[in-house]
């Protein structure tokens, strides 16, 4: 095709990514945002771009899940309720929870995890973005034995796949971080990590999309898939109908419902994260010089700029914002035990996004066979800040060179 239409459908950090890259590419490119850009989960992550790290899915999570399901304080929260679409992903997640799942796992995200590093690199570096961007790593501290022990293990299974994590005793992480507490027992250090203000590089890219010739509409809501002869012919809008070449569709959970009207299935449940962000100063946030991660309670406590956003927890209660003031309390809660100075005069701002969770704890990236030039970038899980320039360039790829896919292990083709 010569200069293909392409509709993007979502104002995240993937949906954006793809515009951007499709953009730039040379495609003539309409991206399309129910709300505003960064209205959902991009706008309020916790702001960090990790790699290297094994999937959700390890030997031993269930029974670590069946401890916290019901548990509103724990890092994972599943509200009882009858939803068979979850206890499905369910069992499928149960059934990858096995050795073999994560190095296959491994073998695709570590490589993928380093390009993605050096996109964000580059796309940082070469449209100039103004968004607090660190290049100083994070560190994972711990408070039990057992969390310690456990981290120092997932560190030496990630340096067999090139990465350089680094092993902290209590006193050096104290050394480097004088606001930490004295719960805590040591830690590791991951350098290949970056840190940012989400929002901020999310608008800023959305600008240099429509540098690029992308335009980008907010307030449109994609009703549905226009279809003929087995080839995508558009989109139906509120606004009427749109005509394209290529539909991309990287609307988080909301892409399982658009693409079951069409009688695609996708394994992708919504998860609930949270985010608590305090001001800098006397009564507020800690001047915290770089972010951490505590292990055992999975929050991330992460500077930007004149505050410090606390971020992170899953939780499975199915399509919808509804903040849980547990949930909240358990953000702070973990960020005491790393900060004991952190007070409570400071807070500006309380959040909730939904995440689009894989069964298998993959991203599902690329076309779908049964449709030709629809394709869909979903299920990155907490990993869509740090996959979205490569997911976009992925996607760019799959739709202007069809048949020279990137990664194909990440196929939606995988789950037929």
């Amino acid at each position: 095709m010569s200069r293909p239409r392409v509709v993007v459908v979502g104002g995240g950090v993937i949906g954006v990514s793809c515009a951007y890259a499709l953009a730039k590419a040379g495609a003539q490119v309409q991206l399309l945002e129910r709300d505003e850009i960064g209205s959902g989960a991009s706008g309020g992550n916790a702001g960090t771009v990790s790699a290297g790290h094994p999937p959700l899915n390890r030997p031993g999570r269930l029974s670590q899940v069946l401890g916290w399901m019901l548990d509103q304080r724990s890092p994972l929260y599943v509200p009882p309720r009858w939803d068979p679409s979850l206890w499905r992903w369910l069992r499928d997640f149960v059934r990858y929870c096995t050795d073999e799942h994560v190095e296959a796992c491994m073998k695709v995200m570590a490589p993928l995890g380093k390009d993605a590093l050096q996109s964000f690199d580059n796309i940082i570096e070469e449209e100039g973005i103004e968004c607090g961007y660190i290049r100083k790593g994070y560190y994972e501290v711990c408070v039990t034995e057992a969390g310690l022990g456990k981290a120092q293990n997932e560190a030496a299974a990630i340096e067999a796949y090139g990465y350089h994590p680094e092993c902290v005793t209590e006193e050096e992480l104290r050394r480097r971080e004088p606001e930490f507490g004295p719960e805590l027992l040591g830690g590791v250090y991951y350098p290949e990590a970056r840190t940012l203000d989400p929002l901020k590089f999310l608008k800023a890219l959305a600008e240099r999309a429509k540098l690029w010739g992308a335009g980008i509409s907010e307030g449109v809501s994609v009703l549905g898939i226009s279809i003929a002869s087995g080839r995508v012919v558009g989109v139906h809008t509120n606004e009427g109908e749109i005509g394209a070449d290529a539909v991309v569709l990287a609307t988080g959970p909301f892409s399982a419902g658009i693409l079951n009207e069409v009688g695609i299935h996708l394994p992708v449940q919504p998860g609930k994260g949270y985010h608590r962000d305090y001001s800098l100063g006397p009564g507020g946030a800690p001047p915290i010089r770089v972010a951490c991660v505590l292990s055992e309670a999975s929050v991330f406590c992460t500077p930007m700029g004149d505050f410090v956003r606390f971020a992170g927890t899953m939780e499975l209660s199915g399509l919808n914002r509804v903040m849980r003031r547990p949930r909240l309390n358990q953000l702070t809660n973990a960020a005491l035990k790393c900060f004991p100075s952190l007070g409570s005069d400071g807070l500006r701002s309380e959040w909730c996004g939904l995440r689009p969770m894989a069964s298998d704890g993959m991203p599902i990236i690329g076309s779908l066979q049964d449709i030709k030039g629809l394709s869909v970038a979903t299920g990155h899980g907490m990993l869509g800040l740090t996959l979205g320039p490569v997911t976009g360039e992925m996607i760019a790829q799959d739709v202007l060179d069809a048949g020279k896919p990137r990664f194909s292990k990440l196929s939606p083709s995988r789950f037929r």
